[in-house]
């Protein structure tokens, strides 16, 4: 992501157009606007609509109060280009805790607005209490031995020649303010059954704004990559793959809890794995880790996955 040509992004600009995907106009005290992602694929990214979501309602709940736990369920597929309004229901403002309910709806090209994600958060004054943790960051490879994503991509796709599409090729090359560093084969090019693990590091590619500025932009940075390579974990032990047309798949329901502080903008460890697949569903769960080693969030998700029936 270093070239800066005049048809490539620089990073710095790729991330004002993250946190400006991210921040949502305020029309009234409890409905929010969210703006459409520029040069999408057609179907809004699941991480968009989850980010956008606790940002509108984080603007609702008063400092110090931070979210702390979030859960959602995707209703349908949302479409790129309309905006996405979110209505908020303030649930419960206690002294510790608050709690919001999201609506996130788009009006159809008939004109009825139909929701697309309910979301769930709940926020806490920060407070000291009996701590302790047994989770162990994995030991796998820093992100300076590793290559980028988009090296790997760009080097892949040479290999491949004509046998993808343009389309596909416009979205693998497409340019990213996530920068991710996978330590296992990207989901894509999996063709082979192996373990349902995997392990990326990921930072945004230029820095944000202080933590202590706005904790809020930090965590929702981290809560639209989270959708990033989860729901692809299941699919690893059947060595097939969405790229290459053998999957069908999408998010249903996506919860995570902040357990601490983290810049989104300094390299983070998501270590994802699948313990359960059924029923045309996968269970996935996500760990994400700071440098030294502490646990910063928990993620879990369920997807519909499918293999793609022949034609």
């Amino acid at each position: 992501m270093s070239d800066t040509s005049d048809n490539v992004p620089t990073n710095e600009q790729l991330v004002d157009g993250l946190i400006k995907l991210l921040t949502v106009e305020q029309n009234t005290p409890d409905n929010f606007t969210g703006r459409p992602q520029k040069g999408g694929m057609g179907r809004v990214f699941g991480g968009q609509v989850l980010a956008q979501a606790i940002q509108a309602a984080q603007a609702t709940v008063d400092q110090p109060k931070q979210a702390h736990s979030l859960h959602a369920y995707f209703l349908r597929g949302g479409k790129e280009g309309p905006p996405i309004d979110y209505r908020i229901a303030r649930d419960f403002d206690g002294r510790s805790f608050s709690n919001r309910r999201v609506v996130a709806s788009q009006t159809n090209e008939a004109g009825e607005s139909k929701p697309i994600l309910n979301l769930t958060a709940s926020f806490q004054t920060p407070e000291t209490g009996l701590e302790h943790s047994d989770a162990e960051m994995p030991d796998v490879e820093g992100p300076d031995e590793l290559r980028s994503d988009m090296d790997v991509r760009r080097e892949m796709l040479s290999k491949l020649g004509d046998k993808l599409s343009e389309d596909q090729r416009r979205m693998m090359l497409r340019p990213r303010a996530i920068e991710m560093r996978t330590i296992d084969r990207l989901h894509w090019m999996n063709s082979e059954p192996r373990e349902p693990k995997a392990h990326t590091w990921f930072r945004t590619g230029a820095p944000l704004p202080a933590i202590e500025d706005n904790p809020g932009l930090h965590r929702a940075v981290i809560t639209y990559a989270s959708d990033f390579t989860l729901l692809g974990t299941s699919a690893l032990p059947h060595g097939l793959s969405w790229m290459r047309g053998e999957l069908v798949g999408a998010s249903l329901d996506h919860t995570i809890w902040f357990h601490r502080e983290a810049r989104a903008d300094e390299w983070l460890l998501y270590a994802t794995d699948s313990p359960w697949s059924g029923h045309g569903r996968g269970f996935n769960r996500g760990r994400v880790f700071n440098q030294s080693g502490e646990l910063v969030a928990s993620i879990a998700q369920e997807g519909m996955i499918r293999r793609r029936k022949a034609k």
